[in-house]
C-alpha cells in the first residue's frame, strides 16, 4: 500500500498512522480484503485501504476494467468509454467524486482511449444514457447513491447502457487482480485538461435527455395551466438543475427548491441520513416549506437522483409519504393508462410488459392480469431490470414501467437504470391531471387498489455489523426442525412455499429448482404464506442490513383493509421473532 499509493499523501498517512500505533486489526480489516460488486457495483468508506474508496483503489479497478474491455471489444478505442460522477467528498482523505473521476479518466487516457468525462457532477441515469447514445463501450459513474455521507462507489455500466451483471462482475474483478500496481500514467489526472482524447458530453447528453424525455409527456396543456404547486429537494445533491430542466420540458412553472438543500454538500449537513426513503423525519426542510408555499406536493430526489420520494398533503393537514410500492401502483396506473389513450390502432397489449424485483409489491401483476399486458420479475437491483428491458427491446416488445421498491421507477425507456428526474416530473404531470377532476395522488391510489385489489406491504431492516451473525440466521432457517428443512410454520402462520435464491431451491416449482438465477453471494429466502402473504428476508447488497420485505395481497373483493393491515403487522411479528431473533443476535432495530 505504500509503495503504490505514495502520490496520496492523505491516505498514505492513514495507514502510516496504523502502523505506527500498533493498530494490527485495523490493517487487517484494511489491506487483506478487496471490494467485490454488489447490487450497484463496487461501494465501500472513503479512506485508505484495499477494500476502501480511494485513489488507488480507483486506479485499479479502471485498470482491471481496461484490460477487460480491450478483450471484449476490438473497437475499444474508437468508440470510447464514459464517465460521470456526483458531488461525495472527504477531505480527511482527499477523495472527492470529482477527483476518482479524473483519475478514472486518466487511466484510460494514458492507454489511448477516447474518454466522454462529464464537465460536472450528473445525475446517475446520465451516465448509462450517454453510454447508450454515444455508442460507448461502457461507463462508470462515481457515486454512493443515497448512502451515508462516509462512503463512495463505482458503478459499471455496459454497452446496453444497463449495470453489469454476471459474468462480466467476476471477469473485470479477475482483470483487476491481476494490474494491482499502478502503471505509468495512471496517477497522471493532467491529462484531464491536455488530452485530445477527453470530450465533455456534457451539453449535448443533456440536450438529448431533455428531448427524450418528451416521449413520456402526455399532457403539456394541463401541466402548463395547472394551480399545483410543487417543492423539490435534491437532498445537498446532483437533482437541481436537472429537474428544473425537466419541469421546464413538460411545460410546468419552476418547482420551489428547498434552498438549504438545493446546492451540493458532502456533509448533507440538514438531514441525518441522505435517503429519502426514510420518509418524514428526513423531508423536514421540504415539508414545513411546502406548508408555507401552499404547495401540495413534495418531490424529492436522493443524491445522485436515480431514486424519489413524494409526498402529498391531506386535508386533515398531515403528510402523507408514499412508499416506492404505493407510488409503483400509480405509476403503473399512469403508464398503462396513457399507453392506452395515445396507442396507435395496430398496437397490442399483449406486446407491453411492466417489471419489478421480486422483493417489490405484486401490483404490477394483478393489473397485468386484469389488462392483458406482461408481468415479469427479476432478482432484486436494478442492474437485473436493465438487462431485461434490453432483451425484451430487442425482441420488439414494448416496456412501459419498471421499478424497485426502494423508491427506483423508470418510467419508459430512454435510459435502462432507475431514474428519479423523469419520475419526479411524471409524477408532477400525473398529480396535475387529476387535479382537472379534482383527485389527489392518494384518492387515486385508493382507486387502483379498489379496481385490482389491496396490496399492502412493509418493508424495514435492522443493521447488523458482524457478518457471521448474519450467516447463521439465514443458515438456521435451511435447517429449521431438521438438517436441510426449511420451516412449515412461523408462529402460528402456515408456510406454503419456500424459495432460496441462495441455493436454487424452491419448493413450488415442479423440479425444485428457482426460476430465478441462483445468487450465491447474497442471502435471500421468500415465504409464501397459507394466507396470501409472501415475505421475503435478505441481506442488502450495499449496506449492513438484513432487510425484510411482507405484502398482503387481496382480491378487489376483499376491501377490509383494517382487517389485512392487522393480518400483515401480526405476520411481520412472527416474522421477527422466530426468524430473525433480534435480541439473541444482536440486531440493531432501524430508528424511525
Amino acid at each position: 500500500w505504500l509503495l503504490w499509493g505514495l502520490k496520496n499523501p492523505k491516505t498514505k498517512e492513514q495507514i502510516e498512522n496504523l502502523l505506527r500505533n500498533g493498530m494490527n486489526k485495523e490493517l487487517r480489516d484494511r489491506l487483506c480484503c478487496r471490494m467485490t460488486f454488489g447490487t450497484a457495483g463496487l461501494r465501500s468508506a472513503m479512506g485508505a485501504g484495499f477494500c476502501y474508496i480511494n485513489d488507488l483503489t480507483v486506479i485499479q479497478s479502471t485498470q482491471g476494467m481496461y484490460k477487460y474491455l480491450e478483450r471484449s471489444f476490438s473497437d475499444f478505442k474508437q468508440r470510447g468509454f464514459v464517465v460521470g460522477y456526483d458531488t461525495r467528498g472527504q477531505v480527511t482523505s482527499s477523495c472527492s467524486s470529482q477527483r476518482l473521476a479524473k483519475l478514472t479518466a486518466a487511466v484510460l487516457l494514458a492507454k489511448d482511449v477516447p474518454v466522454y468525462l462529464f464537465s460536472r457532477y450528473v445525475p446517475t441515469p446520465f451516465v448509462p444514457y450517454a453510454v447508450q447514445e454515444l455508442k460507448a463501450v461502457a461507463g462508470v459513474m462515481i457515486t454512493a447513491s443515497h448512502n451515508r455521507k462516509e462512503d463512495n462507489g463505482y458503478k459499471v455500466y455496459w454497452e446496453t447502457g444497463a449495470q453489469i451483471t454476471s459474468p462480466h462482475d467476476k471477469e473485470i474483478l479477475k482483470c483487476i487482480e491481476e494490474c494491482v500496481e499502478p502503471w505509468n500514467g495512471s496517477w497522471n489526472d493532467n491529462l484531464v485538461d491536455t488530452s485530445p482524447l477527453k470530450k465533455d458530453p456534457l451539453q449535448d447528453i443533456c440536450k438529448r435527455y431533455m428531448e427524450d424525455l418528451k416521449k413520456i409527456c402526455f399532457y403539456r396543456e394541463i401541466n402548463s395551466k395547472t394551480t399545483l404547486k410543487f417543492v423539490h429537494t435534491s437532498f445537498h445533491g446532483v437533482g437541481h438543475d436537472y429537474v428544473q430542466l425537466a419541469f421546464q420540458v413538460f411545460g410546468f412553472k419552476p418547482p420551489i427548491p428547498v434552498p438549504e438543500q438545493k446546492d451540493p454538500d458532502p456533509d448533507f449537513s440538514t438531514v441525518k441520513c441522505p435517503n429519502p426513503e426514510e420518509g418524514e423525519s428526513v423531508l423536514e426542510l421540504s415539508l414545513r416549506l411546502a406548508e408555507k408555499e401552499n404547495a401540495r406536493i413534495v418531490v424529492a430526489t436522493d443524491p445522485d437522483a436515480d431514486r424519489l420520494a413524494v409526498a402529498e398533503l391531506q386535508e386533515n393537514g398531515h403528510w402523507k409519504v408514499f412508499t416506492g410500492n404505493e407510488l409503483a401502483a400509480l405509476f403503473g396506473w399512469w403508464m398503462f393508462d396513457c399507453w392506452e389513450k395515445n396507442k396507435s390502432r395496430n398496437a397490442d397489449v399483449k406486446n407491453v410488459y411492466m417489471l419489478a424485483t421480486t422483493v417489490s409489491s405484486k401490483i404490477l401483476k394483478a393489473i397485468a392480469l386484469k389488462e392483458g399486458f406482461h408481468f415479469e420479475e427479476t432478482l432484486p437491483g436494478f442492474k437485473w431490470i436493465g438487462s431485461r428491458i434490453k432483451d425484451l427491446l430487442e425482441n420488439g416488445k414494448e416496456v412501459l414501467f419498471a421499478f424497485e421498491e426502494s423508491i427506483g421507477f423508470l418510467c419508459g425507456t430512454s435510459v435502462l437504470d432507475k431514474d428519479g428526474v423523469s419520475a419526479a416530473v411524471v409524477t408532477a404531470e400525473m398529480a396535475s391531471y387529476l387535479e382537472t377532476m379534482n383527485i389527489t395522488l392518494r384518492q387515486q391510489l385508493i382507486k387502483v387498489y379498489e379496481k385490482y385489489g389491496y396490496h399492502i406491504s412493509k418493508t424495514s431492516y435492522f443493521l447488523c455489523y458482524d457478518p457471521p451473525t448474519i450467516k447463521s440466521i439465514f443458515e438456521r432457517l435451511r435447517n429449521f426442525d431438521s438438517p436441510r428443512e426449511y420451516p412449515k410454520f412461523c408462529g402460528e402462520f402456515a408456510i406454503l412455499h419456500v424459495r432460496d435464491i441462495t441455493t436454487g431451491y424452491d419448493s413450488s416449482q415442479p423440479n425444485k429448482k428457482s426460476v430465478l438465477p441462483v445468487s450465491k453471494n447474497s442471502q435471500m429466502i421468500t415465504f409464501t404464506f397459507q394466507n396470501g402473504c409472501v415475505a421475503t428476508l435478505r441481506t442488502s447488497g450495499t449496506e449492513p442490513k438484513i432487510k425484510y420485505y411482507a405484502e398482503m395481497c387481496a382480491s378487489p373483493d376483499q376491501s377490509n383493509t383494517a382487517l389485512l393491515e392487522e393480518e400483515l403487522k401480526k405476520l411481520i411479528e412472527a416474522l421477527i421473532e422466530n426468524f430473525l431473533e433480534p435480541s439473541r443476535n444482536g440486531l440493531i432495530w432501524r430508528s424511525v
